[in-house]
């Protein structure tokens, strides 16, 4: 389904790189002696993959529409600082930036470099 106003990016996983790995709670107690090797199972593992090419992508959707002065304001979802310099030019050409970082914290440079800071991430209170 498409909406207007919003795009969408899709990179691809680094199949090369990619591995299964420990999840790191299971990985700290082991560390401190609180598991045993022989306990682990299936569950106590992940697949890591990373995506790659989305940023460079995103970058230049940013320049884009904001050198072709085709938007007012860019919402972008991330949290990554790669985005300092698409943030900066957005800004410098009048663009309003919001990042929303899910929740995520976010690196004092990018942070720098943004119009508004918003999260649309509900965490559950305990």
């Amino acid at each position: 389904m498409k909406k207007p106003n919003i795009s969408l990016r899709f990179g691809y996983l680094d199949e090369k790189n990619a591995h299964w790995r420990i999840k790191k709670p299971i990985l700290t107690e082991l560390l401190k002696g609180k598991r045993t090797w022989d306990s682990l199972s299936e569950n106590d593992l992940e697949y890591y993959a990373k995506q790659k090419g989305v940023d460079m992508k995103l970058g230049l959707d940013i320049a884009t529409l904001t050198h072709k002065k085709l938007v007012e304001k860019i919402v972008l979802i991330s949290g990554d600082s790669d985005f300092v310099p698409a943030a900066k030019l957005a800004r410098r050409e009048g663009i309003k930036f919001v990042l929303d970082p899910m929740g995520q914290p976010i690196k004092e440079d990018l942070q720098e470099h943004i119009d508004w800071l918003k999260t649309t991430v509900n965490f559950p209170r305990k």
